[in-house]
């Protein structure tokens, strides 16, 4: 019989954030705020997956992180799962769902656009939900999923 090990210790309580694809994984860390929090974080990249080859994962013990938190997420990691952990049992599973309308949290790429050169938030509209396509409200760049850079 073949005997599987688990790459990640068990969590009792909190969040996992799964399919992270390796080259987003620190993205991801960066986007939620993650090395300023104080409850238990771990972090496995390059991970065996099944469907993806390799991955990453983040779990977050102990918190509760609000739907729109985690959603933004899917700008990087379009394909990432979230699982909710209570007493070491998943209690709800999905996916993440891009928003229609992101602010603040992609800065356009055009250095003549007015959210790059005044203090203001960024706002971007998804033109192409399959393929996280971007379009910036204020001067209209579209931005692929490639060319897309955090704010911060």
């Amino acid at each position: 019989m073949k005997q599987k090990e688990m790459a990640v210790a068990a969590l009792c309580n909190g969040i996992v954030i799964d399919h992270i694809p390796c080259q987003s994984l620190f993205k991801v860390v960066n986007l939620l705020g993650l090395e300023g929090m104080e409850n238990s974080v771990t972090i496995g990249n390059n991970l065996d997956s099944g469907s993806m080859g390799r991955k990453g994962i983040i779990k977050i013990a102990d918190v509760d992180l609000p739907e729109e938190t985690l959603n933004r997420i899917a700008v990087i990691a379009p394909h990432a799962v979230i699982n909710v952990i209570r007493d070491y049992e998943v209690v709800n599973k999905h996916a993440v769902e891009l928003s229609e309308e992101l602010i603040d949290i992609v800065k356009c790429n055009n250095p003549k656009c007015i959210s790059n050169n005044e203090p203001m938030r960024t706002r971007f509209h998804v033109v192409d939900h399959e393929h996280n396509t971007l379009r910036c409200h204020y001067c209209e760049r579209i931005v692929s999923q490639s060319e897309i850079n955090l704010k911060g």
